[in-house]
């Protein structure tokens, strides 16, 4: 009877490990982002990118296998903002954004910089300054609120798209006069279109304050159980504390 007893204690933990499994695999989890490269972007018809292998990289620790919807930002935003059980990712961690998510942790640096034409330099000592020329933003992306924010208004000096590129494309083409981008993305996107980033844009100003020190996270919508949220912080600093992380970051940087 003793032994029959501990061996039922002994299922229990068990049991109780494969629920929480088989309710986890089940659960619909949605991962979403956007073409923001070299962190995230699509290439030969599959996701890759320095963020993306991390993301995959805990979404393996957990055993889950995700398809990742790349979609235009501001509706990637929109749906982890309103939608249940929605991961998102690359996402800046911003003071505007502080609440309206469950932040995992952070997953790729960041670095930004509003930036001009090589040909056409602009110095700027101050935001304020750049509120007397054209900045190409994209919609809803962290730079864009962060200007927003800070006074600028859209479709006045800031000159909103759907992507990346097109922004560097209005900038060499002198339809605008500033650029916000970060910095890993402005240099691939340079460098895809056939330029060379040392010779084509300038840093105008940096702007610390948006970077901040943790850079790019992955996080949650409001809506999603704690439950779910702290089961990837674990297996996030899990991939950081086996060197899976670094191993990352070393071949994309």
């Amino acid at each position: 009877m003793p032994q029959l007893f501990m061996r039922t204690l002994l299922m229990v933990p068990l049991l109780a490990l494969a629920v929480w499994h088989s309710t986890l695999a089940a659960a619909p989890l949605q991962v979403v982002t956007e073409e923001l490269p070299p962190y995230n972007m699509t290439a030969n018809g599959q996701v890759t990118g320095m963020s993306t292998e991390v993301v995959q990289a805990v979404l393996a620790r957990l055993g889950l296998q995700v398809p990742i919807q790349v979609m235009p930002w501001a509706r990637a935003y929109d749906v982890a903002q309103h939608q249940s059980d929605v991961l998102i990712y690359s996402i800046a961690r911003t003071p505007q954004r502080e609440k309206l998510f469950q932040w995992v942790g952070s997953i790729a640096p960041s670095r930004w910089y509003l930036y001009s034409a090589s040909s056409r330099p602009i110095e700027l000592n101050d935001l304020n300054d750049a509120k007397r020329y054209q900045v190409a933003t994209v919609n809803q992306d962290a730079g864009e609120q962060y200007l927003v924010a800070h006074g600028f208004a859209l479709g006045q000096a800031l000159q909103s798209s759907t992507r990346y590129e097109l922004d560097y494309q209005k900038l060499k083409r002198g339809h605008v006069d500033l650029w916000i981008s970060n910095e890993l993305n402005a240099n691939y996107i340079v460098r895809e279109l056939g330029d060379d980033p040392a010779k084509e844009i300038t840093p105008a100003l940096a702007l610390p304050e948006l970077g901040g020190k943790d850079g790019l996270y992955m996080a949650f919508s409001p809506q999603t159980s704690a439950e779910w949220v702290e089961r990837f912080r674990k297996a996030l600093r899990q991939v950081r504390e086996d060197g899976t992380y670094d191993a990352i970051a070393r071949k994309w940087l």
